[in-house]
């Protein structure tokens, strides 16, 4: 059985696999609770795709209410890939391609996106300013570049990565769901 992942604007040529949305209290099959979905990295629609598969995913596990914060994560950690990830000749990701990958555990939906590069992320550190820079300047406070992780670290409850065994990387963010799921665990938090 597919999800209706088929069937939102765009996704013509996009397939989810996995069981549709159990009901509230009803026990979950574990193959409900993966979702994964392998995108090339130099299309223009690939930031666009992952967060209608985050839409579509999260509208299925009763998870509607978490949509635009794990969107954003998503779509944060993939424009990182897109942007910084150099593939290192090892990982099983071939070509110029990522993998977002979306987990429902009892109390907590974890999101990895994986990509082809080893080298592990970085949060900037800024450029140092004197005190009287930020009154004279405030925008100088906020870099061009080197928010996405900041933003991801403010909108989950965790943020790690780690490098996979097979070369690559997988950077990962996790929400708690303090009760917010229908998947009968227990709250998060």
């Amino acid at each position: 059985m597919t999800s209706g992942m088929e069937s939102g604007p765009g996704m013509d040529n996009v397939r989810c696999a996995g069981p549709e949305r159990a009901a509230v209290g009803e026990e979950r099959h574990p193959a409900d609770r993966f979702r994964k979905l392998t995108l090339p990295v130099d299309a223009p629609d690939t930031g666009r795709v992952a967060r209608d598969m985050v839409t579509v995913t999260l509208n299925d596990w009763g998870l509607a209410p978490l949509a635009d914060s794990v969107r954003s994560c998503v779509s944060e950690l993939v424009g990182n890939a897109r942007e910084h990830a150099v593939p290192d000749g090892r990982s099983p990701l071939r070509g110029s391609v990522l993998a977002v990958t979306l987990r429902l555990w009892p109390g907590w939906l974890l999101v990895d996106v994986e990509d082809g590069d080893s080298t592990a992320p970085t949060l900037p550190e800024g450029e140092p300013f004197t005190s009287g820079l930020a009154d004279e300047l405030p925008e100088a406070l906020l870099p061009d570049r080197g928010r996405g992780l900041h933003i991801v670290r403010q909108l989950s409850d965790f943020v790690w990565w780690a490098p996979r065994d097979q070369g690559g990387k997988s950077v990962c963010c996790r929400f708690d769901l303090g009760g917010r799921s229908d998947s009968g665990g227990p709250p998060g938090r």
